[in-house]
């Protein structure tokens, strides 16, 4: 692959002062994306606001069935139900996992009331081994209007993300940096 591919990996760029925006690069496709609202980081903390620096591997993809048709993918994609979390707690023995709601620890809600994880692929950040406080639920998704920055995740338009979602595979390399 050319145009900002090494081995098939996918790049995240930073493109402007802000910090909390970049692109996304696959081959020839490049799309504007949000980063974390503290910009990047070589050592991500939990609740820092920024995205960790460095190379993640794609895991999985999951999807709103109740708002869009099964998109075509080249991830492990499942369909979220309304009960699914994903932990945040860094002193819960499921830290940085996925969850079922109701959950006695802190977990976010991937069944939300916006649009934001209609579509979400789940990055390898601080999963093995996991370590209390480094950071959870590095996630691609959907981005907020006006690409708005993020908690630490990598969002692209709706678009875009369908764009990019055939091209990803499980274990490809997204290099943040």
């Amino acid at each position: 692959m050319g145009n900002g591919t090494r081995r098939g990996q996918v790049f995240v760029r930073v493109i402007s002062r802000r910090r909390s925006r970049g692109h996304v690069t696959l081959g020839n496709l490049r799309f504007p994306c949000a980063l974390g609202r503290s910009g990047s980081s070589p050592s991500k903390r939990e609740g820092d606001g920024a995205t960790p620096l460095g190379p993640l591997r794609v895991q999985t993809a999951y999807y709103r069935p109740d708002r869009l048709r099964r998109p075509r993918s080249g991830v492990p994609l499942t369909r979220l139900r309304p009960q699914d979390g994903w932990c945040d707690a860094p002193g819960d023995r499921n830290y940085n996992r996925r969850v079922r709601h109701p959950y006695p620890a802190s977990a976010e809600h991937l069944w939300r009331h916006d649009h934001l994880y209609d579509v979400v692929v789940v990055l390898s950040h601080n999963d093995c081994p996991r370590i209390r406080g480094r950071g959870s639920a590095i996630f691609l998704h959907v981005a907020s209007a006006g690409l708005g920055p993020t908690a630490g995740c990598i969002t692209l338009s709706r678009s875009d993300l369908l764009r990019l979602l055939p091209h990803l595979r499980a274990g490809l390399i997204v290099r943040i940096g």
